[in-house]
């Protein structure tokens, strides 16, 4: 029987992959798992996206889908209140809050009839992304980060006394590593809500020192590293190999943050136990 990635040409009863990867035989179908593939997008997913258009209420955001996804003026938290109603004065200041080439993080919450993604950052932890450094990876079978409990957390206390780093895995394969945000205590008389969205939609990165900066690079290295050796990236695999990278960086005298060639084979053997 004829799967996926399969077709039958004229005149012949032979079944044909029509795109390069891997057989897949269940019972009697056949079908063709493709060596690269696009993200699919499910309700729930955790993802990063870069904005590429801005139109009237809405953007429109790479996710690294077949499509491009939406992200609608009411699925955001505007200054002013969560629940307030948009206004002609928000639509015209749209650009404030997301720009063409901003990275923001946000959540699949429904799919359209034709596959389109819309997204939503309502959760105060979404939103526009800086202080940090983006990474695009995928492995052999398509996205090499899994869909896991966290997407995003916080590395508390780096190696060489960084400053703590966030990080965020999206499911589409995009990553965002950066220095945690300071979160702003409201002054008396302003709701959480409304001193959380005066910083909320800036495009200035704060001050960053050298040892963060460092830590912040070595955890890209890590990541890479794991995509380049067709490993599951989630929390636990970054953060054991993230341990050994520093431990193999002390074994240098410059704390080398390479891990390509056999710098990378060693960390992902240590990581996989192989």
């Amino acid at each position: 029987m004829r799967g996926h990635g399969t077709y039958i040409p004229p005149k012949t009863n032979d079944i044909t992959s029509s795109l390069a990867g891997t057989l897949t035989k269940t019972n009697r179908l056949l079908s063709v798992q493709p060596l690269r593939a696009r993200y699919a997008p499910e309700i729930g997913d955790l993802v990063v996206g870069r904005i590429l258009q801005v139109q009237p209420k809405r953007w429109r955001v790479d996710v690294a889908a077949s499509q491009l996804a939406l992200l609608h003026m009411s699925a955001i938290n505007l200054p002013g209140g969560i629940l307030r109603k948009r206004t002609e004065t928000d639509m015209l200041q749209i650009r404030s809050f997301f720009a063409e080439g901003d990275l923001v993080v946000a959540e699949v919450q429904q799919l359209h009839g034709d596959g389109v993604a819309a997204l939503h950052t309502r959760s105060l932890r979404y939103g526009k992304l800086r202080n940090g450094v983006f990474v695009a990876v995928s492995g052999a079978r398509g996205n090499a980060v899994v869909r896991s409990k966290r997407q995003l957390w916080t590395v508390d206390d780096p190696a060489h006394g960084a400053a703590p780093i966030e990080i965020t895995l999206g499911v589409n394969g995009y990553v965002w590593i950066c220095k945690l945000a300071e979160r702003l205590e409201p002054a008396d008389g302003v709701r959480p809500d409304d001193a959380v969205s005066s910083n909320h939609y800036s495009s200035q990165n704060d001050a960053i020192d050298v040892a963060t900066m460092r830590e912040i690079a070595r955890f890209r290295s890590v990541i890479l590293a794991l995509a380049e050796h067709d490993q599951r990236i989630d929390e636990d695999t970054v953060t054991k190999a993230y341990h050994e990278a520093v431990d193999m960086g002390a074994e240098t005298p410059d704390d080398d943050l390479y891990f390509g060639g056999d710098r990378g084979r060693r960390l992902v053997a240590a990581v996989s136990g192989s």
